[in-house]
């Protein structure tokens, strides 16, 4: 009952703050939170960075696999995005096999990454029909602070942009940056009250009427969205939150990425 009671007063407490034109943490309504991305932080991986939105921290590791291609693409190397909401992170997630919520986020991650083209992934293919790198992408929830996709995305492409393919000798292939060729980021709009909101923390994820996370790329190309949330969008409002995300999404690939340089 307690809880209720604290839930129903967040609730009015955000409400009555939004009329007013403003948010619990002092942001306007299309300000982010402070944004940081550390690179190479974790020497066992082959790619690694580590993302701060706000106090949301995301930890991304890269690891490569030697795999059989699949029987459709027997020259393309195999991406696979999983994420792991760590106990620790939020009292809302709990041990065990991978949630539905983070089954759900990794597909939105990969979506970007696969439809964008980031990956250039017949180069990873060490001999065709036989032998090809398989690229895990292991995202790791440290925080939860709200958010939790947008800092998957961009802290993915980051490590991805200084992960390192390792020298295979036996098959004459040899040590090689990631063929990266395009650097996605995701950006999610919300609706409350019908007024949008960027970066939502996780009370105003757990109030929002509809979600909209948009991916695009380098220029400007949806390469994924997911809409959540009961609430029906019009094309207008979906056409608003597309312009808003891909506008803020140049913002950060220019701040965020474009200074990255691949590993050696």
């Amino acid at each position: 009952m307690a809880n209720e009671v604290l839930s129903a007063l967040k609730r009015d407490f955000i409400h009555n703050l939004i009329v007013e034109g403003k948010r619990a943490d002092g942001r306007g309504f299309l300000e982010m939170r402070d944004i940081s991305v550390r690179t190479n932080v974790i020497d066992k991986a082959e790619g690694s960075a580590y993302v701060k939105y706000g106090e949301t921290k995301v930890l991304i590791g890269i690891k490569l696999q030697k795999g059989t291609p699949f029987p459709d693409s027997p020259a393309e190397g195999i991406i696979m995005t999983g994420m792991e909401l760590n106990p620790l992170a939020s009292p809302d997630f709990e041990a065990g096999p991978p949630r539905e919520e983070a089954i759900e986020m990794s597909r939105i991650v990969d979506r970007g990454i696969r439809e964008s083209h980031s990956i250039e992934l017949g180069k990873l293919c060490i001999r065709e029909g036989e032998l090809v790198w398989m690229v895990f992408i292991d995202i790791s929830v440290i925080n939860d602070a709200g958010n939790l996709v947008d800092a998957s995305c961009l802290g993915s492409i980051a490590a991805l942009m200084t992960a390192v393919i390792p020298e295979d000798a036996a098959n004459a292939f040899p040590s090689m940056p990631m063929p990266m060729q395009n650097t996605p980021v995701g950006v999610t709009v919300v609706s409350i009250d019908n007024n949008l909101f960027l970066d939502p923390t996780l009370d105003e994820e757990n109030l929002c009427d509809t979600k909209l996370t948009v991916i695009t790329d380098k220029d400007g190309a949806l390469s994924g969205m997911q809409k959540s949330g009961c609430d029906s969008l019009t094309p207008e409002a979906v056409v608003k939150m597309v312009n808003l995300a891909r506008d803020r999404a140049a913002e950060l690939r220019e701040r965020y990425l474009s200074h990255l340089s691949i590993r050696s």
